[in-house]
């Protein structure tokens, strides 16, 4: 599996939304700290966590602004479509972040390095940086991605090792609520390393931390995460909606996304399962087909849903001119991709095939 991370993605895309250099200092905020920082930020002394007045301190010419989730969304789809340009069936966890099968890339490119190598370039011209990694496991992509990082077949387990127990909680995309916590009770218990983690029994960390410390015990010890339930859902569980009028305004997109999220999740909840892969497929007046997978480490809530349809309309209506369709969308569907049961809610819900 192969992991594509723009980093301080959330910075950079709030820099492009005001017209700004790539190296001018900016930073997001959320509840009066920073979330998210470019690199000249934190070259001024500028850290996540921060109170606004503080950053704006270290840092005069700081660009500041508060966190977007859907501007964040808007700029990611010119990296997805840069990346689907070359290799199709990109996966986006988050803004910023996704994920696609390796094998046949590194089959037409050569080699995996090969392949890492294009795909950079292919974001470069975009506009955007990133780093790549690859693994046998989805989260350790993820985590290799942000070291830069080719993990050799079967050394997952040795490549995570030494990584601080701290890490569980880095990244959002893979972690359900509360991982902060477990990260902090295992460090306060001593256990300082993933390896050390790993090394514990999977029974006594079911039965002493709960369900999702077994997802993270799974992660550290570099195995598959996948579970049996997971499995394709039935046709009957799409959601579809004709336009009418058409949709090519962003309050229409929003009512839509609103609406389709709703019939979704009926659908879901009557069959007993989670969404834990989205297919969100339009098509125009003109007949042009547009389709994105959002991968999710939790299943999506009703509201989770609507903002990733949102969104990714928001990206699609709003692509660069030479890229957006030519006609408003006049048919929208929800294609769940992957479904858990709701025996299985809790436990491990991302994919190593790749």
């Amino acid at each position: 599996m192969l992991a594509l991370w723009c980093m301080d993605w959330p910075a950079v895309a709030a820099a492009t939304a005001a017209g700004l250099e790539p190296t001018a200092p900016v930073a997001v905020t959320l509840a009066n700290r920073v979330v998210a920082c470019s690199a000249s930020a934190r070259a001024s002394g500028v850290r996540r966590g921060l109170r606004r007045r503080e950053a704006q301190a270290r840092c005069p010419y700081l660009h500041v602004v508060a966190a977007d989730p859907a501007r964040d969304a808007r700029h990611f789809e010119n990296v997805t479509v840069a990346v689907d340009d070359l290799v199709p069936r990109a996966e986006v966890l988050r803004p910023g972040l996704l994920v696609l099968p390796v094998r046949g890339a590194a089959r037409y490119f050569g080699s995996e390095p090969a392949a890492a190598e294009r795909l950079v370039d292919a974001v470069a011209a975009a506009g955007a940086e990133c780093q790549v990694g690859i693994a046998d496991q989805l989260p350790t992509a993820v985590f290799a991605a942000r070291a830069g990082r080719i993990i050799e077949p079967g050394a997952d387990a040795q490549f995570l090792s030494p990584l601080s127990i701290r890490q569980l909680a880095t990244e959002p995309a893979l972690a359900a609520p509360g991982r902060e916590d477990l990260a902090d009770l295992l460090w306060r218990m001593g256990i300082r390393t993933l390896g050390q983690f790993a090394e514990l029994s999977r029974t006594d960390v079911a039965s002493r931390f709960g369900a999702d410390a077994v997802v993270a015990h799974s992660f550290a010890r570099g195995e598959s995460a996948r579970r049996p339930s997971g499995r394709d859902p039935a046709a009957e569980l799409d959601a579809v909606m004709n336009c009418d009028p058409p949709i090519e305004r962003m309050d229409a997109a929003a009512f839509a996304g609103r609406s389709l999220a709703s019939a979704l999740h009926r659908s879901l909840e009557a069959a007993g399962v989670g969404c834990t892969r989205l297919a969100i497929h339009a098509v125009t007046a003109n007949g042009e087909e547009l389709e994105r997978v959002w991968r999710c480490a939790e299943p999506l809530t009703e509201d989770a849903t609507a903002d990733r349809v949102r969104w990714q309309l928001d990206g699609w209506l709003n692509r660069r001119t030479s890229e957006k369709p030519t006609a408003p969308v006049t048919v929208l569907r929800l294609r769940p991709v992957e479904v858990v049961s709701a025996a299985a809610l809790q436990l491990p819900l991302w994919g190593g095939v790749g």
